[in-house]
C-alpha cells in the first residue's frame, strides 16, 4: 500500500521532478511534463469531475496500459476519459511501493528530455 506521502518521496526522488496543483489535483513534472498526477473522475455523466482520493494518473506506453491491466485489475484500470491515452490509473491502496517507482521510472524515461535520461541512466 502507497500513500500520499511515500507517492511524494517516490515521484520527486527522480531527477528534476516537481511536485504541484493542477486545479484541485496533485501533479508530477518533469520539466513542465506530467508523469503523474491525481485522478478526476465522473460522479455521473456530464457531472463535474472530481478529486478522486488514493487514485493516480500514471504516463505509460499505450502497450504496457493494456498489459498491466489485464494482468493486474485489482491495481490497474482505465475509465472512458483515459481510454486511447497513454497513461494508467492506478489504486494506491493496493500497489507496493516498489511497484509504484518502477512505474514512475518509465513514465519519467517517457516524459523527460533524452540528455537528461542519458545522464541519469
Amino acid at each position: 500500500m502507497v500513500d500520499d506521502d511515500t507517492l511524494r518521496t517516490l515521484a520527486t526522488a527522480l531527477p528534476e521532478v516537481e511536485e504541484g496543483l493542477n486545479g484541485q489535483q496533485v501533479a508530477y513534472a518533469v520539466r513542465g511534463k506530467g508523469l503523474a498526477w491525481g485522478y478526476l473522475a465522473r460522479p455521473a455523466p456530464k457531472a463535474k469531475r472530481v478529486l478522486v482520493p488514493g487514485v493516480i494518473a500514471v504516463r505509460c506506453l499505450i502497450e504496457t496500459k493494456q498489459m498491466l491491466i489485464e494482468a493486474a485489475p485489482e491495481r490497474f484500470f482505465d475509465d472512458d476519459h483515459y481510454r486511447g491515452y497513454p497513461a494508467v490509473l492506478v489504486r494506491l491502496a493496493a500497489i507496493e511501493a516498489d511497484e509504484l517507482a518502477g512505474l514512475l521510472r518509465t513514465a519519467w524515461t517517457i516524459v523527460a528530455p533524452k540528455s537528461l535520461v542519458k545522464a541519469h541512466p
